[in-house]
């Protein structure tokens, strides 16, 4: 999943990078293979990585495109990379890595903040200019990665989840009584930019923040669908939407085979799951390995579906692995559980 972190002063100072150290600490979970923070002028940015695209530490975080002077953290996934990559290649673009984050560095450097439309993927972004000193902080359209934020006079802090960011200290934990109504009402959901907490803000999906060295910053949304279906799908029937489905299923699980590490799928036997377990194999995954968790029963009621995964498992030659957790451990694990949900 990896992690990002970050402080950016406005009053004159220099960040706290302790502060900025405890809250990428907090994301060790997100992120256990690789710890990494910089700092230059107000802007200071931690990370912590999981080794997904380029295994190599060439590929670790924050990065520096020292030539540029862009230094960035990278939460997420940038599935059409290899192709950008080419594209830069075109434009006189040198690369040292194979990374995903350097790509990103580059189509900043190349297009400046238009660089997110180009990016097809699940991501949150930090990116700070050396020589202006202003901060870019980017969230992926539908906001599949999070991006917290705590601002309080003379200082931005920010990371990828809301704990981590409460690691820094001095933020308002009083509660929203908005975000509670919010969350009483759509079913646990908070809409950005409020959370839960006074303090604490998301940034929206599909939007690109430029904070100036002064405080002071700028939104644009760059994306935002239609909510109208389309010419081009008018007069379809039942076969012709079960094709175009087909065609956005087979689209989506090509996109996420992009990694230097095994893919593997959370198998429950229910429709989805099953669904991409059956396209990842049409797409020619090797060694597919899937995973399903299950509990044992209690009072006649089955904890597991086994069964149903069993079936998909053998019927796709998946290296398969039954989970089971034993009854004596949900209790135990329950506080464990919630904390991972932040």
């Amino acid at each position: 999943m990896c992690g990002l972190t970050g402080e950016m002063r406005f009053d004159g100072s220099r960040p706290d990078l302790a502060a900025v150290e405890r809250m990428a600490d907090r994301l060790e979970a997100r992120g256990p293979d690789g710890r990494g923070l910089w700092s230059e002028g107000a802007v200071a940015l931690g990370h912590r990585r999981l080794r997904i695209i380029d295994l190599s530490d060439r590929g670790s975080q924050p990065m520096t495109d020292s030539e540029a002077g862009l230094t960035c953290a990278f939460n997420g996934c940038i599935y059409n990379y290899q192709d950008l990559r080419e594209e830069l290649r075109g434009l006189g673009h040198t690369f040292t890595t194979t990374s995903d984050t350097e790509v990103v560095l580059k189509a900043y450097r190349q297009w400046g903040t238009d660089f997110v439309t180009r990016l097809t993927g699940m991501f949150a972004i930090a990116l700070a200019e050396h020589r202006t000193g202003r901060l870019v902080l980017v969230r992926d359209r539908l906001g599949i990665k999070p991006l917290y934020l705590a601002e309080t006079p003379g200082r931005l802090r920010f990371a990828s989840t809301l704990p981590a960011l409460l690691a820094g200290g001095g933020v308002d934990t009083t509660l929203d009584p908005v975000a509670v109504h919010h969350y009483m009402s759509w079913q646990s959901t908070v809409p950005a930019p409020r959370t839960i907490l006074t303090g604490v803000r998301k940034l929206p999906p599909a939007t690109v923040r430029v904070v100036e060295p002064d405080g002071t910053h700028t939104d644009r949304t760059y994306w935002q669908p239609a909510y109208e279906r389309r010419a081009e799908f008018a007069g379809m029937g039942a076969p012709e939407w079960r094709d175009a489905v087909l065609d956005a299923l087979r689209t989506a699980v090509r996109r996420r085979m992009v990694a230097d590490v095994p893919v593997g799928v959370l198998l429950s036997g229910g429709l989805d799951s099953s669904l991409i377990v059956a396209l990842l194999a049409e797409e020619g995954q090797a060694d597919l390995a899937t995973f399903s968790v299950g509990f044992e029963t209690e009072a006649g009621e089955e904890g597991d579906e086994f069964f149903y995964s069993d079936l998909v498992a053998r019927r796709f030659g998946t290296d398969h692995h039954q989970l089971m957790v034993p009854s004596d451990r949900v209790s135990t694990a329950l506080d464990a559980a919630v904390a991972a949900m932040s």
